[in-house]
Order: C-alpha cells, then structure tokens, then sequence
C-alpha cells in the first residue's frame, strides 16, 4: 500500500487541464479540454501596453514526454511571470515549476542537473495540461535563470525543460 501512495501510478491515466488568461493573445488551445476533466475558466487577455517577453523558450522531454513553451514575461508594472503555453506532459505525483540556471541537456543526461545549481521553486504545477502563469517573487532576478523545468520533487527529475533564450 506504500508502493502506491509514493508512486501514484493512477496520475499516468489523469489529467488536469488549465486554461489561464495568458498575455498577448487569451488561451492557446488548440483543442478544449474534456468536459469531463477539471479546468480553469478559460478568458481571453490582450497584452497590457508596456508588457514584453524577455526569454522564451521550448521544451524538451525528459523523463516523460513534454511538450510546450515558456515565457518570461515583464510587466508594465515591473512584476514578472512565467507564461506556460500549450503544456503536455505526463500527471505525477508532488510536480513543481523550477526557475534554474542550469542548462536543458536533452535524454537521460538531463533528467537530474536542476537541482545541482541555482533554483527557484514557483509553484506547484497547476495541470498537466494547457495553459498556466505563475508569478516570480519580487526577490527572483528572471536574469539569473536559464531555464524553467517541471520538476517531480518527490522523485528529484525532471519531466522536461526549456532553455530560456532572451528575446
């Protein structure tokens, strides 16, 4: 009964889908969720004047197949996010959102270089599915950071991971 409560082999065969308001745009779905699945409203947001995207990037597979983009994005209010477009990846068990300064390493190689440097923890990831925006604190410098991975925490892996190139 242990083995199951660690692994959590049920979130293989579930999912949870977001669809936030993201900047410049609305949602990017290209297919709505399931009605049967658990969703966020979906709204449609056009960019704020003043906003810019500073880093973008996409990412690459790593333990599990994902697939998607990420932005770091300026406000005009000074503050920061993380724009998660169109994510895919595999649900799991405690998955987190790392800002990291290491570098996306493709394959297995990859998996396990997050945690070894600088890191910032954002959040719990919100769905595996969809579209997401987390907050940086005002303490985080978005320049220190290279790149963003979904990190399992239990498991100390990434899921996958996308450099993050300056725009």
């Amino acid at each position: 009964m242990l083995a199951l409560y660690w692994f959590q082999p049920w979130k293989l065969f579930t999912d949870t889908y977001v669809d936030e308001a993201v900047p410049g745009g609305g949602t990017a779905s290209a297919t709505p969720p399931p009605a049967s699945a658990s969703a966020a409203p979906a709204t449609s947001a056009p960019t704020p004047a003043g906003n810019e995207i500073l880093a973008a990037g996409e990412f690459v597979t790593h333990e599990h197949r994902t697939t998607g983009s990420a932005e770091i994005h300026r406000l005009a209010d000074g503050r920061h996010q993380l724009v998660i477009r169109d994510l895919n990846t595999s649900n799991g068990p405690d998955l987190r959102v790392w800002l990291t300064d290491q570098p996306v390493i493709r394959g297995t190689a990859g998996w396990r270089v997050f945690d070894d440097g600088a890191w910032v923890e954002l959040a719990k990831l919100k769905g595996n599915k969809g579209n997401q925006v987390y907050a940086l604190p005002a303490s985080v410098d978005p320049r220190d950071f290279r790149s963003v991975s979904i990190w399992c925490k239990r498991f100390a892996v990434s899921f996958g991971a996308a450099d993050l190139t300056v725009a």
